[in-house]
């Protein structure tokens, strides 16, 4: 069997985490099994289609590289993929379902079906249409009128899932659903209905809230007596209290955002991935490559899988530092008054930022923004380790630490000028204790100006010797005065 599989989205709104793993998943399960993936716009809700949606859904498929073989942009041997130029097909089987008798046109009005529900709840019974269906049906349906699907056969029905096993559910599943709008459009429990089947779907990766549904889907099947895909129904995505579904308060924003926060693709992919499928392994970091090879359906799990935005920072650290130093600044957009000293602090960038926002933010008002500006230390915080029973320790340890930076070749690595300095530090610590940071602190404040920075070590590596040099004779200057 050639698996295609789909993913179709509605153009009403934004992407978000869950829309994006349905298609990341169906994609994986199509490359795994050199199939077919297909993208599909779902657009005949016309109410609620947002301008600018379909540009979106594929700008953010298009980040993350899942890329179709057939999308909005390229029709496929069945034709177009936005539904809304495909109403010929869905009436072509509506048509075939009314000369089975099995649809007619809606024949009550909103008024007379509320008038139903009403009497549904007087009677204290669940509201069925197929209960109020007329004896004889009106096959007559022009555009303005609804059609309406006549349930063949009320019985109980049981589908295999391959993540849920099997699953069944009773008559009360089952009624007469429109088809179509009386605006001419079909509806999604239609028109999937038909696209599946001349799209030659196998696999139908969907959300959990489907599963109510099925046995309307499989009536429909039964009608049409077309064949019906298999179904994958993934895990629901729960937000960070583990006890419902994930929802915009708790962290389902936007897919792109996360692109402008400084994630990258590679981070998402990965963190997606590992959001309701096991591989079975201890791996944790995969590459796309990697996890068309791991993937498999047999692993997505049935249970929930917790949003955990500690753990998507992780991951986006670690393929951060995957980056070349090159790659890590035009990917992070990242800019500074002097190139030298940024491409020297992209080692610091790797080891704390974790996401490219963060990165930007250390550069500009953050612990690196001592690099590209001139500091002004107080005197009372060159002196915030000074030790009372040895008064002048600040000034004093400068002056020999000038020395020994001056000695430092002109290129050098945060180690050989620890190298060169630790002693120095070490030697006072053993006068008394207190010595290192009495030594350090005043250091590292001369050459930041700021409580929070990087290690001296660092700091003079990076600044160059003549720059570092230059700060520290100021702070001295600054204790002197």
């Amino acid at each position: 069997m050639k698996v295609i599989t789909r993913f179709a989205p509605s153009p009403t709104g934004f992407m978000h985490i869950g829309g994006v793993r349905t298609a990341l998943f169906a994609y994986l399960w199509a490359l795994k099994n050199s199939g077919t993936f297909i993208l599909r716009i779902e657009d005949t809700d016309k109410k609620r289609e947002i301008a600018g949606s379909i540009e979106h859904i594929e700008e953010s498929l298009k980040w993350l590289r899942i890329i179709p073989n057939y999308g909005p942009k390229k029709p496929g041997p069945f034709g177009s993929c936005i539904q809304s130029e495909r109403l010929e097909s869905y009436h072509e089987y509506a048509q075939k379902l009314i000369e089975k008798g099995l649809a007619y046109a809606d024949p009550f009005t909103e008024e007379e079906v509320e008038r139903f529900r009403a009497d549904a709840v007087l009677r204290k019974q669940s509201f069925l249409f197929r209960n109020y269906r007329p004896d004889v049906l009106p096959t007559v349906w022009k555009k303005g009128i609804a059609l309406r699907f006549k349930v063949p056969v009320i019985k109980r029905y049981s589908w295999n899932d391959v993540v849920r096993g099997q699953l069944e559910a009773g008559e009360e599943a089952l009624d007469d659903f429109i088809l179509i709008k009386a605006d001419g459009y079909p509806t999604y429990n239609f028109a999937h209905v038909v696209d599946d089947h001349l799209m030659g779907i196998t696999h139908i990766f969907r959300a959990d809230e489907f599963i109510s549904s099925t046995p309307r889907f499989l009536s429909l099947y039964e009608a049409l007596e077309i064949e019906r895909p298999l179904f994958v129904t993934l895990p629901p995505i729960l937000g960070p209290d583990k006890t419902k579904k994930l929802g915009k308060r708790d962290g389902a924003r936007d897919i792109l955002e996360y692109r402008k926060d400084g994630y990258l693709p590679e981070a998402m992919v990965n963190f997606l991935a590992l959001l309701g499928w096991n591989p079975g392994t201890e791996q944790e970091f995969f590459s796309i490559d990697e996890l068309v090879h791991a993937f498999d359906i047999d692993r997505i799990q049935v249970s929930g899988a917790s949003f955990d935005e500690v753990k998507l920072r992780s991951i986006n650290q670690h393929w951060m530092r995957e980056l070349s130093d090159k790659a890590f600044i035009e990917l992070g957009n990242l800019s500074a008054p002097d190139e030298t000293k940024l491409r020297k602090a992209v080692a610091i960038m790797k080891e704390r930022a974790r996401t490219f926002a963060e990165a930007r933010a250390m550069l500009t008002d953050g612990e690196l923004s001592c690099l590209f500006s001139e500091p002004s230390p107080s005197k009372d915080r060159l002196l915030a380790k000074e030790l009372p029973e040895r008064p002048g320790i600040a000034k004093t340890a400068l002056k020999s630490l000038l020395e020994a930076i001056k000695g430092l070749p002109e290129a050098v690595s945060p180690d050989a000028v620890k190298e060169a300095l630790m002693p120095l530090a070490n030697e006072e610590e053993a006068k008394g204790k207190g010595g290192r940071g009495a030594v350090l602190w005043p250091l590292r404040y001369a050459l930041s100006g700021a409580d929070r920075s990087p290690d001296p070590f660092t700091l003079i590596s990076v600044l160059g010797k003549e720059d570092a040099v230059s700060r520290v004779q100021k702070a001295i200057a600054i204790l002197e005065g």
